[in-house]
């Protein structure tokens, strides 16, 4: 058996499949690597190897999300601490290594020297209950959104197609009335053939608000296109599964809405955050998420760092005074930061 050291770094390349580890003395060798399946036994294996190794470990992991969620839990169960190696620094430190070859054990054993060579990478922290909860929550939303913004666009281009009267007629992203219009009716003929007082009362029956305004838009487009196109059928039954697709979605955004925001409000600092311009539940959330835990910020300097919105120098011989904008930061934070400024240009205006 080898010899304990008094201190090891150890880097892992994560994956969703498995990891990669490899774990270096203080001259830079390498004492271990082994590929380690994304599997709660094979992980605590991996620990109990890598931690007889020296009476201390470092660890640091270049992926802080889904990837690494059940090594972290575990890292942070067992009292270890994590840093974060952003991926760009490991790919541009694998220059400094002899090789051109890319191998999930070269990235670790990069992952694990870069780690001990420097001492400014953020440590990684494994997030509450709450906090990972609206993570979930958020990213679920996000995704949700994503899918009707393609739907949407999905619809309008189909419905071009056959009836650019009434695609023309309504904002589909906003109107909820237009889209229960579409799951009945879709061709000229047979919004005609319908009538202004049976459209009406039809769409009033589904609790469309100003059905009569609704009514007479689709008729007026019908009116002005008396031509019926190719492959109208198969159009009008594509568009209105996918009007009742985003209507079913937006019910479906609705809850998660009403989830995020109850969730969001059991934070203690829910309140304070809610009282920031432009900050309500849904983006207050987000901010959790991307900024983490506030007590880490010494003051509202370092979190304007932490978003990229305090400028930083780039000095060179007599130029002095040169300040540009970061390349490091939270992309998520500075989005939260722009999304609420916007909000609160858009109230206050």
């Amino acid at each position: 058996m080898s010899e304990r050291r008094a201190r090891v770094w150890a880097g892992i390349d994560a994956g969703k499949g498995h990891h990669w580890a490899a774990a270096v003395d203080e001259t830079g060798s390498t004492l271990w690597s082994k590929k380690i399946d994304n599997d709660e036994t094979a992980i605590l294996t991996a620990m109990g190897e890598i931690l007889d190794l020296a009476d201390k470990v470092s660890w640091a992991v270049d992926i802080s999300g889904t990837s690494s969620a059940l090594l972290l839990a575990l890292l942070a169960a067992h009292g270890q601490q994590a840093v974060y190696v952003p991926g760009r620094t490991v790919n541009r430190m694998s220059g400094a290594y002899r090789g051109e070859a890319k191998t999930d054990a070269r990235d670790a054993y990069i992952i694990a020297e870069t780690s001990r060579q420097r001492r400014d990478f953020a440590a990684i922290d494994v997030p509450a209950q709450l906090a990972a909860d609206l993570a979930l929550l958020t990213a679920h939303r996000s995704d949700l959104v994503a899918d009707r913004v393609r739907m949407i666009n999905r619809l309008r281009d189909v419905l071009t197609g056959v009836f650019p009267a009434l695609e023309r007629a309504f904002d589909y992203s906003s109107q909820k009335g237009a889209l229960v219009l579409l799951t009945g009716y879709q061709r000229p003929a047979a919004l005609r053939r319908r009538g202004q007082a049976r459209l009406t009362a039809w769409l009033a029956n589904r609790s469309v608000r100003g059905a009569d305004t609704v009514a007479a838009t689709a008729l007026e487009a019908a009116q002005a296109q008396q031509t019926a196109l190719p492959g109208e059928d198969i159009a009008a039954q594509i568009v209105a599964d996918l009007a009742a697709q985003i209507l079913a979605l937006d019910n479906r955004l609705k809850r998660v809405d009403k989830q995020i925001r109850d969730t969001f409000r059991g934070h203690p600092q829910a309140e304070i955050i809610e009282s920031l311009p432009g900050m309500g539940p849904i983006l207050g959330a987000e901010f959790v998420v991307a900024a983490g835990d506030l007590s880490a910020y010494a003051d509202a300097g370092h979190l304007a760092s932490a978003a990229g919105l305090v400028p930083v120098p780039r000095d060179s011989g007599r130029r002095t005074g040169n300040l540009h904008r970061p390349k490091r930061y939270s992309r998520r934070l500075r989005r939260v930061f722009y999304m609420s400024a916007q909000t609160s240009i858009i109230r206050e205006g």
